[in-house]
């Protein structure tokens, strides 16, 4: 028995919960919201919601209130055992006997420190009776069950068993989506993704903010079976293995999607990201005009940068369709996945997705030069042998174009230099310095009036200057040269400026995407002064 001393110094589970960091300040502010409106306890709130799994609830249980616990889903018991209470009294004091030994009767309890409750059932049945702790919504289940089986059980009851009817009960849900009406809504709202957690209702991704769908939260079985309805027999072995999958998925009525599947604290998660077939043309993506001479050269390497999110594939994809209908040649593309369909025009247009077409980047890479192309498009740059492979491409006479994440154009350099070992550092530097055509670093930002979301870039156009500092090793130098401004320099922090001059961007917006904050901050206050 705990002394009043020992209650008052018992840590709340949901404390306990955030002190481990296996939950948010968020997520218990939540849990506690809709405590207070159901009166369920904080713990089966955390579960039903997926931001814990009932092994991890219990060994907590276990911890705060130091006492065994026993999980009721993993159980079997006997009618015999069940039947030593009353059935009256396991509804009355949300208990239930789990095993008749020698030294006592083990009884699953909500409140395993209910001292009252333990003095009347022993006095009951004249036995001994030993505590565990089990998880509120178990009991509460476990119970409703027996209330079905009526007075008299005639088979042992089987945990497993009920949390599989409970899991479909919870799955088929008259409230919930279909998938085609949250991807109508992804479509019809011009958001560029739809995101299916547990937890929290769908959300959708507009302008890189959460916009949540009105519905009721998501429970761990609705978005599992979300995920079975998308997935063929062979991909849900393949994420079974992998516990996470790529793939495009299409609704021929109104689009294309690319979908990832992936696991995330013993819960499925999806994030849809919409295609759009129509590829935008670099005006109205805010492109500068002399992006198209770049696209139209005939070899060398092209980079585009940036954080995720940011419009990387579609400037990519913006390019590809300008040499599309300008060059007649041979384009090959490696993606993962395709995002944009492009059709023939001038060229042809060879797309090839990894795990489809190719197992691999680096597989499709190896081949590629057996393909006679012309223009060779790398979805992404991901690994040594990739880039090995995109630099050889781009010295040997075909144009290269790529995306890689990186937070600025010189970065970009040091990045790729330094995904080599140290002893093959210097070959690479030089055959950078040489090849590479340009680097656009991009980000989209917030629009003044909130309407949507506006292009900023740094340009770093290879010249004669630049490619004795990147064969020296002097990258760092470049950022100091791109701050003058010339047609071949262009930085971030220029670019924000001028469309924060311009009113388009607030200085707020342009102060969280800027690269150095004083520069850029200048720059705004004296154009702002003229």
């Amino acid at each position: 028995m705990l002394s009043t001393a020992g209650k008052m110094k018992r840590q709340r589970l949901g404390e306990m919960l955030l002190e481990a960091e296996r939950i948010t300040q968020n997520e218990l502010k939540e849990a506690l919201r809709v405590q207070s409106q159901s009166g369920e306890r904080i713990g089966s709130i955390l579960v039903e919601r997926g931001h814990i799994d009932a092994e991890e609830l219990l060994a907590f249980l276990g911890r705060q209130l130091n006492v065994s616990t026993a999980n009721l889903y993993k159980l079997t018991i006997e009618p015999s055992v069940i039947e030593i209470l009353p059935f009256k009294e396991i509804k009355e004091y949300k208990v239930l006997p789990l095993a008749n030994r020698d030294e006592g009767i083990t009884l699953a309890m909500v409140n395993p420190h209910d001292v009252s409750v333990i003095r009347d059932l022993e006095f009951r049945v004249s036995r001994p009776l030993q505590p565990v702790v089990v998880p509120h919504y178990q009991m509460t289940a476990v119970i409703k069950r027996l209330e079905e089986f009526g007075e008299k059980l005639d088979k042992p009851f089987n945990g497993a068993e009920l949390e599989r009817i409970n899991e479909q009960k919870r799955g088929v849900d008259v409230d919930l989506m279909d998938l085609e009406r949250l991807f109508r809504a992804l479509v019809a709202e011009e958001a560029s993704d739809l995101l299916l957690t547990a937890g929290v209702p769908p959300c959708l991704k507009k302008d890189n903010e959460i916009k949540r769908i009105s519905h009721s939260s998501l429970t761990p079985q609705q978005v599992k079976n979300y995920a079975q309805d998308l997935l063929s027999a062979h991909q849900r072995e393949e994420f079974e293995r992998e516990k996470e999958l790529d793939f495009a998925y299409t609704f021929p009525e109104f689009g294309r999607f690319r979908i990832n599947i992936y696991q995330q604290r013993n819960s499925v998660s999806i994030a849809v990201r919409h295609i759009v077939e129509i590829i935008p043309r670099i005006e109205k993506l805010g492109l500068p005009s002399w992006i198209q001479d770049f696209a139209l050269k005939t070899q060398g390497l092209i980079l585009i940068t940036g954080p995720t999110g940011h419009g990387k594939t579609t400037t990519l994809a913006a390019m590809v369709d300008i040499i599309n209908t300008k060059r007649k040649c041979n384009i090959l593309t490696i993606e993962d996945p395709i995002e944009y369909l492009h059709k023939h025009k001038a060229s042809n247009v060879n797309q090839r997705e990894v795990g489809i077409d190719t197992t691999s980047f680096h597989e499709g890479l190896r081949h590629v030069f057996r393909q006679s192309p012309d223009v060779i498009v790398i979805g992404e740059m991901r690994d040594p042998e990739s880039f090995a492979i995109g630099l050889q491409a781009a010295e040997t006479g075909h144009l290269v174009l790529t995306t890689l994440h990186s937070n600025t154009a010189t970065s970009t350099i040091d990045r790729i230099i330094d995904i080599f070992p140290p002893q093959k550092q210097q070959p690479i530097r030089v055959q950078l310095a040489e090849n590479f055509l340009l680097i656009l670093n991009q980000r989209l930002i917030p629009l003044k009036d909130g309407g949507g979301r506006i292009l900023a870039y740094e340009k770093l156009a290879n010249t004669y200057r630049v490619r004795n500092l990147i064969r020296e090793g002097k990258t760092h130098q470049i950022r100091s040269m791109l701050q003058q401004s010339t047609d071949d320099f262009i930085s971030i922090d220029q670019s924000l400026a001028k469309l924060c001059i311009e009113g388009k961007i607030t200085q707020e917006s342009g102060l969280k995407f800027c690269d150095n904050s004083p520069f850029f901050s200048e720059l705004v206050s004296r154009g702002m002064a003229r």
